[in-house]
């Protein structure tokens, strides 16, 4: 993960942000600079809007397969319920409108593991989500392609792919590494690849955009 930080400062004593080294300035401006391109071959983006599919109120994601297709599945826990997401299609194939008729077991931040029951399909099962409430994506897949997220700007991230050792440090942009996603108009929730690794997915509080490697 690409990560700035501010010094924390005791409350009641003035303070000040540290400095960056001029490394780290360097890499900033660098990603200041890049701007957002399509992520490279044999990825495709999911949804035809460049910002996904508008889920508004969203609170995180999980992924889960199917059990018939084998497509990866992504879960969404909303504000105004729970969606289920075929990740090679787009096509929304399951919806629960009721944000959580059970608190004790249906709301991830009030499960140990942050899950939520799953829709149609995969009814039966539980998914673990990421977003607001904690928890976290892959940043890997096995055939060496990363996920990383950088916020140069706060509270705006920005979502970088890579692959063969190409990095934000290393490599010119647009070869070896990728500004794929900027979420610059609401909240970032989360980002990472599923357990097959054939998709990308990112969520911010109004929208989620999905990648797969998966033919249309």
């Amino acid at each position: 993960m690409v990560k700035w930080i501010k010094e924390v400062v005791p409350v009641g004593q003035a303070g000040h942000e540290s400095a960056l080294s001029a490394y780290q300035q360097a890499l900033r401006e660098r990603l200041l600079a890049a701007p957002v391109v399509p992520a490279p071959e044999p990825w495709r983006p999911v949804f035809e809007y460049q910002y996904g599919v508008p889920v508004g109120g969203l609170l995180g994601i999980g992924f889960a397969t199917h059990p018939d297709s084998g497509h990866d599945l992504v879960m969404v826990d909303s504000t105004d319920g729970h969606g289920l997401f075929d990740a090679v299609t787009g096509e929304k194939i399951a919806r629960d409108r009721d944000p959580a008729p059970d608190p004790e077991e249906d709301a991830p931040d009030a499960s140990p593991d942050l899950s939520c029951p799953g829709l149609g399909p995969i009814a039966g099962s539980r998914v673990r989500i990421a977003g607001l409430y904690g928890g976290a994506l892959s940043a890997f897949t096995n055939d060496g392609w990363i996920l990383e997220v950088g916020a140069p700007a706060w509270p705006d991230h920005r979502v970088l792919l890579s692959r063969d050792g190409g990095s934000l440090h290393s490599g010119p942009h647009g070869e070896r590494w990728w500004h794929i996603f900027h979420a610059g108009y609401s909240e970032f929730r989360a980002a990472g690849f599923s357990p097959s690794g054939q998709t990308i997915a990112v969520a911010t509080s109004s929208d989620l955009s999905l990648w797969t490697r998966k033919p249309a």
